[in-house]
């Protein structure tokens, strides 16, 4: 995604034992997870994931992290 909507991660707490569709075509009504509907015509799925135990996390919204759907700082280097 070269024009991500919105640049920073968004804070979000995970449970055990569920999986989550992290939204990659940033077009989601439900960021920075996927609705299932908005990324059909886009070439896009989202990454499913999961965790062990309940923890707070970052999530990228920008889509350029090199460990999705995990926020790495990207966002920081792009053109604003």
């Amino acid at each position: 995604m070269e024009n991500p909507t919105t640049s920073g991660p968004r804070e979000i707490e995970l449970e055990p034992g569920k999986t989550y569709s992290w939204c990659r075509c940033g077009q989601s009504k439900t960021q920075p997870l996927c609705d299932e509907v908005s990324h059909k015509a886009t070439g896009f799925e989202p990454r499913r994931f999961s965790v062990s135990t309940k923890r707070k996390v970052w999530l990228c919204m920008c889509k350029q992290t090199k460990s999705a759907p995990y926020c790495d700082g990207t966002h920081n280097t792009l053109k604003k």
